[in-house]
């Protein structure tokens, strides 16, 4: 899946290359808020609008949502769509990150807005705080992390059923409604590739096209055996590709690094190393930035290397690893949170105590077969989920996500997966695409999490072409993006 709630997100790492674009927050005009980023050759708008922050529930409150609105630059004629982006998370700020919105639009901005919104609870929408501190919640045990979800759910109380992505999508269509805007490109990325199907859903009419890349599925597994069976896939791909290492040999690997550790964790680069955090390293922050630079070494680049030398007893280059994808240990949004446990799919009901909820998750787990978690044992790699899991054992049963209705507007959908992304692979990016009546896949090789961002503008292209045209156009450029860098593995 997609979001990053315990590893922290990555997306605008990247972006620095759109310095000259945007300049530090100042708007274009008196009335604009100061937080207002200023885009050169545009003009732009800001504000924000008052939510409730549960629908029909006035006594919750009120809430307020920021937006960003950057007018096309050729303004002889009107804007052919307004683009809405956003980067994932849950809890990702969209207006902090204007250089990504306005670096992976730049080549339509001469005659699409670009319409910035941060969800609610984050960014400059009204802040949500469940008390969480500075506690380093993902380098806590497993048992902290589930006891800290759950004191956030209990201290939100009923504030807690306004946190979902139904919700957010509502704020968006009340944005798009209060400046007169008839329909919205929709953009997602990441979790913005969850959220912008439940406003596709929710407001059918409003949905001019849609991008999604990093692409999961409303309906997913709720144990993410699709990533567990990815990493081993991924490998394969790496070694195949640069001929360097042996996929059959480091897949062993991988399995024989993760029975050791499901039994004996190691610490490495002061962290207690389980099968469970090594599970997620490789998936979920292992598949950033692949591709983004295609000559220098990421860290899955060295793992085959790495895993080889553990397994004959040299354990340093795994610490180099581990110290390259380690989360960073800062403290957690209450947004993810929110919207993990009220939206994301369980393998038990919402509605059972929590001594039932983990019994019903127990037998999920009992009922798999060998092999379904790929190198991983089920437990462990289930562990590791920053979004799943058992993560939200005690989450309160009251904050049930808002229903989403059964079909989704019949529109042009573009959905794109980096075939190295083991946190939101080609199988769930084709279940993806199959959500919608009239959807394009396309699978991206060399490239990870969120593949619109590799240097050599294939990408962009196709997106580009896609939303002027509603189709792709030629992808012969898919077959000359290189592969990644990989540490040669000798015996």
């Amino acid at each position: 899946m997609s979001s990053k709630l315990l590893a922290g997100m990555g997306f605008a790492t990247a972006l620095a290359v759109t310095a000259g674009l945007i300049t530090a927050c100042g708007g274009s005009g008196s009335a604009s808020p100061g937080w207002c980023p200023t885009v050169l050759g545009h003009e732009v708008s800001c504000g924000m609008l008052a939510r409730p922050v549960v629908a029909d529930r006035p006594e919750l409150g009120e809430l307020e949502v920021g937006y960003a609105l950057v007018r096309h630059s050729r303004r002889d004629a009107p804007a052919a769509g307004t683009i809405v982006p956003n980067p994932g998370g849950p809890g990702g700020s969209m207006i902090d990150q204007a250089a990504s919105g306005v670096k992976l639009s730049e080549p339509l901005l001469d005659d699409h807005d670009l319409l910035l919104i941060d969800p609610r609870g984050t960014g400059h929408s009204s802040h949500l705080d469940c008390g969480l501190g500075t506690e380093p919640v993902p380098l806590a045990t497993r048992a902290r992390q589930r006891q800290v979800v759950g004191e956030c759910g209990e201290r939100l109380g009923a504030r807690a059923a306004g946190y979902t992505s139904a919700a957010t999508a509502d704020d968006f269509d009340a944005v798009r409604d209060g400046l007169g805007i008839p329909k919205l490109v929709l953009y997602g990325l990441s979790y913005g590739t969850y959220l912008m199907p439940i406003y596709a859903q929710r407001h059918p009419d409003r949905v001019q096209s849609m991008v999604l890349s990093g692409a999961y599925p409303i309906d997913f597994d709720p144990l993410s055996r699709p990533s567990a069976q990815a990493v081993s896939l991924t490998l394969h791909r790496i070694c195949d590709r640069g001929g360097l290492c042996d996929g059959d040999t480091a897949v062993a690997d991988l399995a024989a690094t993760a029975a050791r550790l499901r039994t004996q964790p190691i610490t490495l680069d002061g962290m207690s190393l389980t099968e469970g955090k090594f599970s997620s390293l490789v998936f979920e922050s292992a598949s950033g930035g692949l591709g983004w630079d295609p000559a220098a070494l990421m860290p899955l680049g060295t793992l085959p290397d790495a895993l080889h030398k553990s397994v004959h007893g040299d354990d340093a280059a795994l610490g180099e690893f581990v110290k390259a994808t380690a989360p960073s240990g800062e403290k957690e949004a209450a947004l993810g949170m929110a919207v993990v446990c009220n939206d994301y799919a369980k393998a038990w009901s919402p509605d059972l105590p929590p001594a039932q909820r983990e019994s019903r998750y127990q037998q999920a787990l009992a009922a798999t077969a060998p092999g379904e978690f790929g190198a991983f044992s089920a437990a462990g790699f289930d562990e590791g989920l920053s979004d799943g899991g058992d993560l939200c054992l005690r989450w309160p049963s009251s904050a049930a996500a808002q229903p989403h209705s059964n079909g989704m507007p019949d529109v042009p959908v573009l959905v794109l997966s980096g075939d190295l992304d083991a946190n939101t692979p080609d199988a769930n990016g084709r279940v993806a695409a199959a959500q919608f009546p009239r959807a394009t896949f396309v699978s991206v090789p060399n490239t990870g999490h969120v593949p619109g961002l590799e240097p050599s503008g294939c990408i962009m292209g196709i997106i580009t072409r896609f939303i002027r045209t509603t189709a792709p156009g030629d992808l012969a450029c898919l077959d000359r993006l290189p592969p990644i860098a990989v540490t040669a593995v000798t015996n």
